[in-house]
Parts: C-alpha cells; structure tokens; sequence
C-alpha cells in the first residue's frame, strides 16, 4: 500500500492476490501421462483504491483484468491473497454475508445485452435488486425508484415497459449503469464497460460515470485495453502484464513519464491523430508470453529492450519509486 494513503481513506485493499487454474487436459494428454499444467490467471498483484477515486486498471485482453473483478466480488474465489474492503476482510465472509456485502460493490460489464435479460421489461430488470435486498416496501416506492434511476442514467418514463432489444448499445449501457446503481453501492467496477461502443458513445458513457461519481461519491475500478479511455476516466492507473501489476501511479505522472518498458510500449503503440506521422515503433519483439506455466523471472523477459541477465531468474517486486509511482523492474 501506498504509505501516503492514510488507512481510513481506503476503500478497497488487495494484497497478493492470486488464481491459479489447473489445467488436466483431455483424456489423451492423461492416458499420456502429461503432468496437469497451471495457468496463472492473476498472480500476486497488489493494490488499493481510495474512497471516490478511480483506479484505472489496464493491460491486453488475456492479462488477468477480468479475473481480477470477479476475484473482487468473489464471483471467483481466489487461490490465495487477500482482498478487504473498508479494512474488512472479504474472503472471510459467509456466503450470506457476502450476499449483504455485493450491495456496496457491483459490477458494470462489457455487453450489457447479454447482461440483461432480453424476457424482461426495465421495470423489472432495475427493481429485481431493490426486492432481492429488500429496499422498497410498495410497488408504487419500486415504481418512483425505478423512475429515478432511470432519470440519473438519462433515460425517462417512456422506457420504463421497454425490453432490452428495444434500446442501442449505449442505451442499453445506461440501464445497466442504472441496475448498479440500484443498490447505492460504494465501489462500481466497469469491466471494459464501454469497449463494445461507438468511440461517439463511449465518450458520453464516460461523462456518465464521471458525473454519477460526483454526485454519489462513487469509488470506481475501471478496467480497459484503451489507454484513451484509462487517459479520461482514471485518477491513478495500474498497469497489468500477464497475471502481474508492473507499473502503477497516478494517472498524469504514468502517462506524461511511464517508467516499465512495457508501459512505454504500450503508450507508443497508440496511434497518433495526425495521419502525416509515420506509425509508431514498437519497443517490444516476439509474441506475448503464455500465462501457462510461465518460466521464473520477469514475465516481459523475451520481449523486452533492456532486459539483462537478472531478469530471466528473478520476477521483479512492485516497489516504490516516489511520487505516488511503484514499478516492477529490475533495470531503471
């Protein structure tokens, strides 16, 4: 943890967290007798999220960003690590606890079609959480909460009896926004949340959840591949490379002066608005490592630019480096 951040300003905390999948492949590879193999999905990360900020957290698809949310709000449960929220500890929880507990956390996925029934109205896909946590009383209370919700995410009466096939992407988004919402939680995780949109629509997503956290005092974990949308929304970013956290900091710093050679190629490889500027060189060779099984040392150690002898036989620790900044190499 940040030793700036004082402890009763964190929200949420993970510590060394992990999941592992073991892998027994088919029955071939087992009459075979091939030993099972390990994907290390996430992989000792660590970090906190202060209360009303975002934590942007972003890395390629396959890096262990989507396993983390769920690891969160225990969708998924972990192979070892801890995760506290308001320096309670999560994975100590019953399962009705834990029940009581996903009212302060919810998660805002990436195709809100899939996400909301299609045989449902809006009325009954917003109300289903306020009668599962018990939170209104009345049909009529259910009706003016469901109304109200709807007014914060920019949507009106008139889609109140409305399926969600009847609505655009972005549309269907907002009411997605609007269910989270529902139960007046504290942490809101986007999982790639505006990734299936119109880069028009993405932008108005975004002020959304802006907006909605300032008049709610929101805290966010907001996971994406795009560093512009990470550039909009975050206050401080992590950046994630295969199971592992490799750089983290505040937001303006770590895009201005990135330090983890990977987080310099990743902000190389965007492209640039003028199309007289040649395409951006990569900083980085070969194909990006498997999560199966990795070989010890740093997880870049292959592709990277500066790497030396030390970085093949020893994974790097995320340790600070000042202004808020922590990064996991051996050679800066």
């Amino acid at each position: 943890m940040d030793a700036s951040a004082p402890a009763n300003d964190i929200l949420l905390e993970v510590e060394d967290l992990t999941k592992h999948f073991i892998l027994h492949g088919d029955l071939f590879s087992k009459l075979a007798g091939e030993k099972a193999q390990t994907l290390k999905a996430v992989d000792g990360i660590s970090f906190h999220i202060r209360k009303g900020e975002t934590l942007g957290l972003v890395g390629e698809s396959g890096c262990g960003k989507s396993t983390t949310a769920r690891l969160i709000t225990r969708l998924v449960e972990p192979t070892s690590g801890e995760i506290r929220l308001k320096d309670e500890d999560l994975l100590a929880f019953s399962t009705e606890r834990m029940q009581e507990v996903r009212k302060e956390i919810q998660l805002v996925f990436q195709d809100p079609y899939s996400s909301l029934n299609p045989r449902k109205t809006i009325m009954q896909i917003l109300s289903r959480p306020l009668e599962i946590h018990g939170l209104v009383d009345s049909w009529v209370e259910k009706r003016e909460r469901v109304l109200e919700l709807l007014r914060y995410v920019g949507l009106g009466i008139e889609h109140i009896d409305r399926y969600p096939h009847e609505f655009s992407g972005g549309q269907r988004q907002r009411i997605a926004i609007a269910r989270a919402l529902s139960v007046n939680p504290e942490l809101v995780i986007g999982d790639e949340p505006v990734s299936a949109l119109d880069v028009s629509i993405q932008a108005q997503i975004l002020n959304l959840f802006r907006e909605l956290q300032q008049e709610f005092d929101l805290t966010y974990l907001f996971i994406a591949h795009d560093l512009s949308v990470i550039r909009h929304i975050s206050d401080r970013v992590a950046v994630m490379y295969i199971g592992k956290i490799v750089e983290t900091g505040p937001a303006d710093k770590l895009f201005l002066d990135p330090l983890h050679p990977y987080t310099k190629a990743l902000l190389l490889a965007v492209p640039d608005a003028d199309p007289d500027k040649p395409p951006p060189k990569l900083t980085l060779k070969g194909e990006v490592s498997t999560p199966i099984d990795p070989p010890p040392g740093c997880r870049l150690c292959g592709r990277c630019p500066v790497e030396t002898k030390i970085c093949g036989e020893v994974d790097p620790e995320l340790v600070e480096v000042g202004d808020g900044r922590h990064v996991a190499c051996h050679n800066l």
